[in-house]
């Protein structure tokens, strides 16, 4: 039951972090008029970011 409930979390962090690129996305596309094809690579450094830190702490 425990793998259950850890899967949730997963899918709930998973979600949230989905949401909130979406939401970048809209937000640059509804001020600019353009999509900024830059943003994926913002998070994608941000994400290397905490993958170094957090493996850092282990």
């Amino acid at each position: 039951m425990d793998i259950f409930f850890q899967q949730i979390i997963n899918g709930l962090v998973q979600g949230s972090i989905y949401a909130l690129v979406a939401l970048g996305y809209t937000m640059v596309y509804g001020i600019m008029g353009l999509i900024n094809f830059a943003h994926g690579e913002v998070v994608m450094i941000g994400t290397l970011v905490a993958i170094t830190v957090t493996s850092s702490l282990i």
